[in-house]
């Protein structure tokens, strides 16, 4: 790997020193994003640390996740995403651990009261219904609350720039292991109203999720079976209000293995997730004013009809969760450059667990009954900029029903050098409320008495573009304290962690000539991690962070041979990581892999598209969880229509 490594900076510091001689007259950066402090503005205009994933982008993933998408982006590694469909997908943003990502669905967070630390499913969304994801990564909790210790992934689904009254977009695709996917929408602007309408299915007769070591047990496929229905509606009450209102419904149906190495039949998951709320917007001389509601309803069942002697009979684990989110807040122009953002927000959320079994002993019932909490919020940043340079200043204020207050604090300038250099940096604090399941499981496992864990982080940065060439690159630390986790020894979750994370983020688009486009990252994490030993229960400091890798590279290759060909080919190579050996056990090494992908894609004219897409293009055998299988070659193609 360290060869890699030589050769990526060697590569960057020749295109650096290239686009240092590069006269072209070069835009600056001028990329408009709402996530960094939930207005419109330029990317140029503020210091945070942003990743657009564009709808280009996206529809030249069509044969991928979201989650598979979002695992090529600098500082994210989404474990589970190379592995079946249905699989869990547990976001590890800088290195951070599950959870401490907070995911939004058009700038509104989306979470799970019924996972162990609130984790949203990103199963839950289909990749052709996403017009835009924007990632913003270190310490949001200033603006978005808990859980964004590392960041946010803002998925978004509202479409933009919509004329006609009515326009239709469908997609077709098949690919091996009997995979199909489905794709509708229907969207258009009649007077003051603009609505979206959408159908998504997916469907796979997959692979086995747990590895065969022996390769003589005959393990079964685990298919997945997913729907995905969507619709908005948009009224321009005036040139000043809009309002709102919107609803997904997303279910899926996998099977599902008993663990590691271990095959299981008639074992299944079956995921339901309800988002559904409105809002409205107010502009008028320099004065905005925007309000949200949002319900949530999740369902998670599992449900085993045992397939061979001496199981359990049947069994069946039934998670509900619900939760509500309510925000107010405004951004006002003080004067010239400066302005004020502040808001306030209610989260609420419930969740409740029943299983049920029957086996030679007899039936056995337990029940988790309904359990609540509340977070209410105050926030503010000052937000200003003169002559290149921008800083933002603010603070929160948090209440929590069960553990009490907390506060975080933002500071983030950056300083624009000229057109094509810019200079940023970022103190900021993060926090993450328990969870219900930590505070409140049965059998003495949850802990009532948990605060919530807290995090300090630090950024530099420095980013440069020309006509052919732009990169950036980004050096960040994070301390987290008081971090919550499991204590093997009492068998209750408890405060305890200490996490340290130095990592470095490199990023480069070049365009050599207008068809040759050429787009990299590099990630690197250094973790230091005080928790249990997990062979003997003791105190101890790891060098690790579990299934995260201390070196990622991404690259993608393409060129536009014709207006309507267009072919790339990509990598991705990953370090070696450690995982569980085991319990009781030392942890194992998983080794490092490099696998490829290609694509592409021919216009046949304004209205139809064909696509092909491959992944792990050499069918090479690697692991992302030990004991668990990861993608083998797959293809799919298909066509999509615009009418």
């Amino acid at each position: 790997m360290s060869k890699k490594i030589f050769t990526l900076i060697a590569l960057s510091a020749a295109i650096h020193a290239a686009a240092q001689k590069d006269t072209a007259s070069g835009k600056p950066l001028d990329e408009v994003v709402v996530t960094a402090n939930k207005i419109e503005q330029k990317q140029s205009t503020t210091g945070k640390v942003i990743t657009v994933i564009s709808k280009q982008e996206l529809e030249r993933s069509s044969g991928k996740s979201v989650g598979q998408v979002l695992n090529e982006q600098a500082g994210l590694w989404i474990n589970g995403a190379m592995q079946p469909l249905g699989s869990v997908q547990t976001v590890f943003m800088r290195g951070a651990n599950a959870g401490r990502t907070l995911i939004l669905m058009d700038g509104i967070p989306v979470n799970d009261p019924s996972q162990i630390t609130g984790d949203y499913d990103l199963n839950m969304f289909s990749i052709n219904d996403v017009e835009r994801i924007e990632v913003c990564k270190g310490a949001q909790s200033t603006l978005y609350g808990s859980d964004a210790i590392a960041g946010v992934i803002n998925i978004i689904t509202v479409k933009k720039d919509i004329t006609n009254p009515i326009n239709v977009k469908a997609t077709l695709g098949v690919g091996n292991q009997n995979t199909s996917k489905t794709n509708l929408q229907v969207y258009g602007k009649a007077g003051k109203f603009t609505y979206t309408t959408r159908f998504s299915k997916l469907r796979t007769d997959g692979f086995s999720a747990a590895y065969d070591s022996t390769g003589t047990k005959n393990f079964d496929n685990d298919g997945y079976n997913g729907d995905v229905i969507n619709a908005s509606v948009q009224y321009q009450a005036t040139t000043n209000l809009s309002v709102k209102t919107f609803i997904q419904n997303s279910q899926y149906k996998a099977d599902v293995d008993a663990s590691a190495f271990t095959d299981k039949r008639n074992y299944f998951i079956n995921n339901k997730a309800l988002n559904t709320g409105a809002g409205f917007n107010y502009k008028k001389n320099g004065f905005t004013l925007v309000g949200n509601y949002q319900f949530g309803q999740l369902k998670r069942l599992y449900d085993d009809n045992a397939s061979y002697p001496g199981a359990t009979a049947y069994s069946s684990n039934d998670y509900n969760g619900r939760t509500q989110f309510v925000e107010l807040y405004t951004n006002v122009k003080l004067a010239k450059g400066l302005s004020l953002l502040g808001g306030v927000d209610y989260r609420w959320a419930v969740m409740n667990n029943t299983y049920r079994s029957l086996s030679s002993f007899g039936p056995y019932n337990s029940k988790f009954n309904d359990t609540t909490m509340d977070q209410k919020s105050v926030y503010a940043s000052l937000l200003y900029n003169y002559k290149g340079f921008n800083i933002e200043v603010g603070g929160r204020y948090n209440k929590h029903s069960k553990y009490g207050d907390n506060t975080t604090f933002t500071v983030n300038p950056s300083f624009n050098i000229d057109e094509h250099n810019r200079v940023y940096a970022s103190v900021a604090t993060g926090f993450k409320a328990p969870s219900l399941y930590q505070l409140y499981a049965g059998g003495g496992t949850g802990n009532p008495n948990l605060n919530p864990e807290k995090s300090t982080n630090y950024e530099l940065g420095f980013q440069q573009q020309y006509g052919k060439i732009s990169h950036r690159i980004t050096g960040f630390y994070r301390e987290i304290k008081n971090g919550i986790d499991y204590d093997n020894i009492n068998f209750t979750y408890f405060n305890f962690v200490k996490q340290k994370v130095t990592g470095l983020e490199y990023e480069i688009t070049v365009h050599p000539t207008k068809a040759l486009s050429v787009v990299a990252n590099y990630t690197f994490i250094k973790v230091d991690e005080t928790t249990q030993n997990r062979v003997n229960n003791k105190d101890t400091t790891y060098g690790y962070a579990l299934r995260r890798p201390k070196h990622n590279i991404n690259l993608t290759v393409g060129y536009q041979f014709t207006p309507a060909l267009y072919v790339s080919i990509g990598g991705k190579s990953v370090g070696q990581r450690y995982d569980v050996g085991g319990y009781k056990k030392a942890d194992v090494t998983l080794d490092s892999y490099i696998i490829f992908n290609a694509y592409a894609e021919y216009k046949w004219n304004e209205k139809v598209r064909f696509f092909a897409n491959a992944q792990n293009l050499t069918n090479k055998k690697f692991y992302e969880i030990r004991g668990y299988n990861s993608i083998p070659t797959l293809v799919n193609g298909g066509v999509t229509f615009n009418l």
